[in-house]
C-alpha cells in the first residue's frame, strides 16, 4: 500500500495571519476614536478668539470639549454653567430643552454650542465624556 504525503501547514501563515489580525485591531482603535465623535465636522471652539471679541462668532456652531464648573443661575428651566475650557473659565447657557441632562461639578461634556446675541455662548446638544 503506497503512502500519501502528509501536508503541514506553513508557520509562516500562521505569523502572516497574526499580523494581519494585529493590524486590523490597531487600525479598528483608531477609527473608533474619530468615528465615535458626534461632533466631528464642527470646527473646536476658539477660546482665545472669544475670549478677544465674542461678537466675531455669533451665529456659529462649534464642538466644546470642557469640564463642568459651578452653576451660576438658574432661571425658567434654562441654567447657566461656568465651564473650563483649556484652562479658560467661559459661562455656558443650557436651555430648558436639555433639562434632562444630569450635569454636575467635575463632570467632563463634549457639546455642541452656538455663539449666540452678546456673545452668550449657548449649548445645542451635549454628550457626556
Amino acid at each position: 500500500m503506497a503512502r500519501r504525503a502528509s501536508s503541514s501547514t506553513n508557520p509562516i501563515w500562521f505569523i502572516v495571519v497574526a499580523v494581519i489580525a494585529a493590524g486590523a485591531i490597531a487600525g479598528g482603535f483608531m477609527l473608533k476614536g474619530t468615528v465615535s465623535d458626534p461632533y466631528r465636522t464642527l470646527t473646536v471652539f476658539p477660546v482665545a478668539d472669544y475670549m478677544q471679541n465674542s461678537n466675531s462668532l455669533r451665529g456659529n456652531s462649534y464642538k466644546l470639549e470642557a469640564v463642568v464648573g459651578d452653576q451660576l443661575r438658574f432661571v425658567n428651566s434654562a441654567r447657566l454653567y461656568s465651564v473650563e475650557i483649556n484652562g479658560e473659565p467661559v459661562s455656558l447657557l443650557i436651555p430648558e430643552n436639555l433639562r434632562d441632562i444630569n450635569i454636575q461639578k467635575g463632570q467632563r461634556f463634549l457639546f455642541k454650542v452656538e455663539v449666540g446675541d452678546k456673545g452668550i455662548v449657548r449649548a445645542l446638544d451635549a454628550k457626556k465624556v
